[in-house]
């Protein structure tokens, strides 16, 4: 029928509650335009399919599993793009939801191209390695928590809905999966610039094991250093202390 291609990180959901599990969790907010990502075998979309009232569309990079998809569900005629999720424009010219059980091997990029959407986006669910929703959704102080925490938590509200045993994939990958919730704020956070917001964060966290004082001293005044916020290091620092900083630099 098809064929698994571990280059592009393929592992395609079996789990038939999981995935009526998934498509009951994106009702609960309403939305009338759909993007899947990486529908592959079709899991998800065969339930996506029975939403009569919504558009769908679909973004799947593997040819194969395009011809297989138009010839199980021919209704997708039309409604799915062969490329990758990475280089697409909008599909919608409207607000749009997206949902996915994401490649591992792109996962981070997927949540900035999320980022570069936000302004379209109502909500995104989505299934990712377990260790990357968990930074996603970590709280300041936390080993997990990160430039990648800090980014996501800035612009959107995040959910970490549930998790995925290995075993309701084929292949079963070597890692857990769960699956998370991301929703654009509704009142975006005041800070200084986004260019600016972006640089500290990832400078703060290059070197995290030192103090801000030290970590990010080039982005600020030496009398604004000697503040005492400057002798944490970066993972003790809220999203909101990071925008707050973003007013005092350079």
């Amino acid at each position: 029928m098809y064929t698994l291609r571990k280059s592009l990180g393929q592992h395609f959901l079996r789990d038939e509650n999981i995935a009526r599990k998934i498509v009951t969790t994106i009702q609960e907010y309403p939305f009338s335009r759909l993007l899947e990502v990486g529908p592959g075998a079709g899991a998800l979309t065969k339930y996506l399919l029975e939403l009569s009232e919504v558009d769908l569309r679909a973004v799947e990079l593997d040819e194969e599993k395009v011809r297989y998809l138009h010839k199980t569900w021919p209704v997708l005629e039309g409604r799915i793009i062969q490329g990758s999720i990475l280089e697409m424009e909008k599909p919608f010219v409207e607000r749009f939801t997206v949902v996915g059980n994401f490649p591992y091997n792109i996962s981070s990029q997927i949540l900035f191209k999320m980022l570069d959407w936000r302004s379209s986006l109502e909500t995104m669910t989505g299934m990712f390695q377990k260790e990357v929703a968990q930074r996603v959704v970590a709280p300041e102080g936390s080993k997990t928590y990160g430039v990648l925490s800090v980014l996501i938590q800035a612009f959107f509200n995040v959910e970490y809905l549930f998790e995925v045993h290995e075993q309701s994939f084929n292949p079963p990958p070597k890692v857990k999966s769960a699956v998370i919730r991301l929703r654009p704020r509704e009142m975006p956070l005041a800070m200084k610039g986004e260019k600016a917001f972006f640089q500290l964060v990832k400078t703060a966290f290059n070197q995290r094991r030192k103090t801000l004082r030290n970590a990010i001293k080039a982005l600020f005044d030496p009398a604004d250093l000697a503040q005492p916020i400057f002798d944490r290091r970066a993972e003790q620092l809220s999203v909101n202390d990071f925008v707050e900083l973003t007013w005092k630099m350079r």
